[in-house]
């Protein structure tokens, strides 16, 4: 009878499936504290450098275009992170690291997705965890979407040669 046997072993499949689940995961690394700003995606909790996963927010020095006017975008996106971080402690949890060795991560203060509001506030644009807030934000005309902007990656591939080395 082959149902004897097959039962057997699909449990066997299926507890092995389990184990390398379980043995694959990367464990995630939760921060609390306060923290500090670097820039308008990147802070300091409890001494480690974080940068907020999912999300690009304009270079310090980078500018916006509203009503043919430059505004400092880049400064504003920082100043709305700070603002957040003001309210409380923050709890940041993520486990990648980036190439500067910064830990990435989603970050929450009195419950609030800090990078949510950064994105549909239009401080910062979507780069994979917030596509309905960028919607929002374009919508609404908020943020960098209330002109004309270069977005960060771009502005940052023109201007390397002028950005300091990151350590």
């Amino acid at each position: 009878m082959p149902s004897r046997r097959i039962v057997p072993a699909v449990a066997f499949l299926a507890l092995a499936l389990v184990v390398l689940a379980l043995v694959g995961r990367v464990r995630e690394e939760s921060v609390t504290g306060t923290a500090h700003v670097i820039d308008g995606d990147s802070l300091v909790v409890n001494g480690r450098e974080m940068r907020l996963k999912g999300l690009d927010a304009p270079e310090s020095r980078q500018t916006c275009r509203v009503a043919g006017k430059d505004m400092p975008c880049g400064r504003e996106a920082s100043f709305a992170l700070r603002r957040w971080l003001q309210r409380g402690p923050v709890t940041c949890i993520g486990h990648e690291t980036d190439r500067y060795g910064r830990l990435l991560v989603a970050c929450r203060v009195a419950g609030q997705d800090v990078g949510a509001d950064l994105v549909r506030n239009g401080h910062a644009v979507d780069t994979g965890a917030y596509p309905r807030e960028e919607a929002f934000a374009r919508g609404d005309g908020r943020g960098v979407w209330a002109g004309e902007f270069e977005r960060p990656e771009d502005w940052r591939r023109r201007h390397r040669a002028e950005m300091p080395p990151r350590p």
